[in-house]
């Protein structure tokens, strides 16, 4: 079958669990899938079009992407683009695609951050590349420390009033401006749908205020690098494997971070997930689903299998307390 003969699995919503995001109208999948990595200009096109394909397969209906996912920035846009017209675009309404701004993209002063002209710019390069006249979620990728907040939040209503996007969100604010933001939306009569935010077991910073405001005004969460960069897998229990990014120094996990401590407090989860029958990586993803306000968790995925390898984490996602506390333990160990 080539990817032009698409025809998707007849089953596919039989085994995925989709939970409201917030208060709005709109459910997402628990799981989704994120083109941070393996869907650039570096990468095989037979393999991350299957990757894609099969999430949607499985009952992933989301798909997150930004503007400068590459590598090169923009390929992974334009690469979701082919996916699209190779068969997916058919099933445009099952789909959820979400992109953002916030990060460099261009030279020159308007090509970064938060201002208008760069959010509307961005965002009408991100349909051009996808060839999509709408995107269903758009992010201000990240707070702009010079930029006024109104500018941006102001920029986001006008997108959704132009119809460039159904809904919008915020991602990486903290919670003090995540509740201005929310305020400044809502005045300009535009619902904030949703926050995509670092959450792992090893990063629990979001439990620090911000899922707090985010469950009182009714805004959805979308937890992204739920493996910290691999570390919540079977791939560094044994230290640094050779070939490995973190020994190579490339992306965000650096040697520095695969400390013996942390490999310890990897083994001891290791030990947990093995006794309720999972992987680590799986537990990793059932654990930030432990919580309701939790809508969905981004995964990544380098292959079919690694995909079908995570969803496998839909299978087991309740908690003893026991467990709980034991895991409570090992990571504030």
């Amino acid at each position: 079958m080539t990817t032009q003969d698409y025809m998707p699995a007849e089953n596919r919503y039989c085994t995925m669990q989709y939970r409201r995001c917030g208060t709005s109208g709109i459910k997402l999948p628990t799981i989704s899938l994120g083109l941070w990595h393996n869907f650039g200009s570096i990468d095989d096109y037979g393999n991350y079009s299957r990757i894609a394909f099969r999430a949607f397969d499985r009952g992933i209906t989301h798909f997150d992407l930004a503007n400068n996912y590459g590598p090169a920035p923009g390929t992974a846009e334009e690469n979701f683009g082919r996916i699209l017209r190779s068969g997916l675009a058919t099933y445009r309404d099952e789909l959820i695609i979400s992109t953002k701004a916030g990060y460099t993209m261009w030279k020159g002063p308007y090509g970064d951050w938060g201002s208008r002209k760069y959010l509307m710019a961005s965002l009408d390069q991100s349909l051009r590349r996808m060839g999509l006249d709408y995107v269903d979620i758009f992010y201000h990728h990240r707070p702009d420390p010079e930029t006024p907040l109104e500018e941006s939040m102001g920029a986001l209503s006008d997108i959704v009033r132009q119809g460039k996007a159904l809904y919008v969100g915020i991602s990486n604010y903290g919670p003090e401006l995540t509740g201005r933001a929310i305020e400044i939306l809502r005045r300009n009569g535009t619902l904030c749908l949703i926050h995509q935010v670092k959450y792992s077991m090893f990063v629990r910073t979001p439990e620090e205020g911000l899922m707090d405001v985010l469950g009182k005004e009714g805004v959805g969460m979308i937890a992204f690098s739920p493996l910290a960069q691999g570390l919540l897998t079977d791939r560094y229990l044994n230290g640094i494997p050779e070939g490995s990014r973190a020994a190579q120094g490339v992306g965000f996990l650096q040697s520095s971070q695969v400390t013996p401590q942390t490999v310890a407090k990897a083994r001891y989860l290791n030990e947990i997930a093995r006794e309720r029958g999972q992987s680590l990586a799986q537990m990793a993803v059932a654990w930030l689903l432990r919580d309701e306000r939790t809508t969905s968790v981004l995964i990544g995925a380098s292959s079919v299998g690694q995909l079908d390898d995570n969803l496998g984490a839909l299978q087991n996602t309740g908690f003893t307390a026991e467990e709980l506390e034991k895991i409570d333990r090992v990571l504030q160990g």
